[in-house]
């Protein structure tokens, strides 16, 4: 039985489950493991993570017994956090989106070509060679024409990141992420492109990590961990040294792991003391940090994260726009996994423009026979439609490894 507890209740001979925060709040390298030091008590408690959950099957149990009421309560608190950002969507009626399948084959070329430039800027940044931003504004430029025909299309194929290039592709996707909040929170099409450059060059920092420490695949040491912690300071140095880099840039780079609740880094600052864009950076990095796979945990799939996300949005997030955050990605983002009310699973391969709870799916496996059927692409908007989504689901319980060659053979026309 899982429980929900609070760092300050943690205890020897306890099973953590899960911490509840994002990986990048603290130093350990496993999600789960056994409490048999009270240095790591220590390092939970020193950390910004301020929940987590406890499995009484495997260690032991809290004496308060309010636990699973909580769990229910927060339960409840998620679901409709999530379900709020439905109220108020509004259509861009100046834009004109493409169907996402047909997008993401122009998007897999933006990010071929992105992953060369990025490369070779963040490599010689690593080599102390000053930066020229303007060198990135054709590709802040390219990746805002894709989320400008379709936002999800680029975001979900830059989920699919390898070891090798995760720090160069997160900082891509965190650009495509900027850009499409943004967009939804109706910025000027000069802070659109602020918001892209700032989120293109927010991890320049980690070119200051020892490559040793930032792939490393096991648990951190304290002066491992304090390295990585100190990259937004670190890539403010760089930048500031830049030619041509705006201080909307510079403050994203510098406070993007700042908190509301003043338990960020590097300066703890709180409330109204991060400003606008580095509140955006916070949302973005972290949401394509847990849904991208690490050497040391496999990443959440979109669904799973928007939940976590929503569980922390308290103290973590500005939670206006962490309601633009996923207004702008859906609730159930493209290439979610999800269950619908046929008992039928489905991949999502659009958003409906008209609510975030009935977006454009493609049908191909039945729960009740566990195999796959004849796919067959669902606009859950329409009335002709008697159908909907019920829940997330995890492709790993059923044993589907091919969730992208799925949205990519889907048709054209729904």
């Amino acid at each position: 039985m899982l429980k929900r507890i609070a760092v300050d209740d943690l205890r020897l001979g306890m099973f953590v489950e899960e911490l509840c925060g994002s990986w990048l709040d603290h130093p350990f390298w496993r999600s789960s493991f056994v409490i048999e030091d009270p240095r790591d008590i220590q390092r939970i408690q020193e950390s910004s993570v301020r929940e987590l959950w406890i499995d009484v099957s495997k260690g032991l149990d809290v004496e308060s017994k309010t636990a699973s009421a909580q769990v229910v309560q927060n339960t409840a608190a998620v679901d409709q956090m999530l379900a709020s950002a439905n109220n108020g969507l509004e259509q861009k009626n100046n834009l004109v989106r493409i169907p996402a399948v047909r997008e993401r084959i122009r998007a897999r070329k933006i990010l071929a070509n992105s992953k060369t430039a990025v490369s070779s800027m963040f490599k010689e940044a690593r080599l102390g060679k000053a930066l020229q931003a303007a060198d990135a504004i054709p590709l802040v430029e390219e990746i805002s024409g894709s989320v400008s025909r379709n936002p999800g299309a680029l975001i979900s194929l830059a989920r699919l990141k390898t070891k090798d290039d995760y720090t160069y592709m997160h900082s891509v996707a965190v650009c495509a992420l900027m850009i499409a909040l943004a967009r939804e929170m109706d910025m000027s099409a000069e802070d659109v492109r602020e918001a892209g450059m700032a989120g293109l060059l927010h991890d320049i920092g980690k070119m200051a990590i020892p490559l040793g420490v930032l792939n490393k695949p096991g648990k951190l040491t304290d002066e491992e961990f304090f390295i990585v912690k100190n990259h937004p300071v670190a890539g403010h140095e760089m930048l500031t040294e830049a030619n041509g880099v705006s201080d909307i840039t510079l403050d994203v780079c510098l406070h993007h792991h700042e908190k509301v609740d003043g338990s960020g880094y590097p300066h703890k600052l709180a409330g109204d003391q991060i400003s606008k864009f580095a509140k955006m950076g916070a949302v973005c990095d972290i949401y394509d940090a847990i849904t991208s796979d690490r050497p040391y945990k496999k990443g959440w799939t979109p669904g799973e994260s928007l939940r976590k996300m929503a569980e922390w949005s308290k103290g973590h997030f500005d939670p206006l726009i962490f309601q633009a955050f996923v207004k702008s990605v859906g609730i159930y983002p493209i290439g979610s996994l999800v269950r619908l009310e046929s008992h039928r699973l489905a991949v999502v391969i659009d958003q409906s423009e008209s609510s975030l709870l009935t977006p454009v799916v493609k049908v191909f496996f039945s729960i009740k026979s566990n195999t796959r059927i004849l796919p067959t692409l669902l606009d859950l908007s329409r009335p002709s439609v008697n159908d909907r989504v019920v829940s997330h689901e995890n492709p790993e319980k059923w044993k589907i490894t091919d969730l992208d060659e799925v949205m990519d053979s889907a048709n054209l026309e729904v």
